[in-house]
């Protein structure tokens, strides 16, 4: 298969959210399959329901069930790809815990990334109502670490 079909191919299963895609030509067979959160679950319920034969109707997802809770506060997200730690060792007390006060500037966790700790200072002021991630937990880039309000 020519190598500008198959990136056409790639391209395809990326911008539509399906999940699988099976092409045969004469007797060369290319198989493109996603799997993970960039699947979005809709589309691909609706591509198999068009496309799979004798196959009966995917249940539709209820609107309701798609109402996204928007925390009552400012979220600290993460500003690099690494691994969070509450404290400055692990025999030492956490930077931050649930309840606390905390001022712009004040220290909430370290990240380490390439073998740098990185501390994550706080960008606003006011009481830390939520704590997302586990201490050594590995976090992505624009992850949310915790809730001021």
């Amino acid at each position: 298969m020519d190598l500008r079909k198959l990136k056409k191919l790639i391209d395809l299963v990326q911008e539509s959210g399906i999940a699988e895609l099976e092409v045969t030509e004469g007797e060369e067979k290319v198989r493109i399959s996603r799997v993970g959160p960039m699947m979005m679950p809709a589309m691909a319920g609706q591509f198999m329901q068009h496309h799979t034969l004798g196959a009966a109707p995917a249940a539709a997802v209820p609107a309701a069930d798609a109402v996204a809770v928007v925390p009552d506060g400012h979220i600290v997200k993460s500003p690099m790809v690494g691994t969070f730690y509450r404290a400055a060792s692990p025999s030492a007390k956490s930077f931050v815990e649930v309840g606390d006060r905390v001022s712009p500037g004040d220290t909430l966790c370290i990240i380490e990334a390439m073998k740098l700790l990185n501390e994550i200072e706080a960008d606003q002021g006011g009481v830390i109502k939520e704590v997302y991630v586990e201490n050594g937990q590995p976090v992505e880039y624009g992850e949310s670490l915790f809730l001021i309000a």
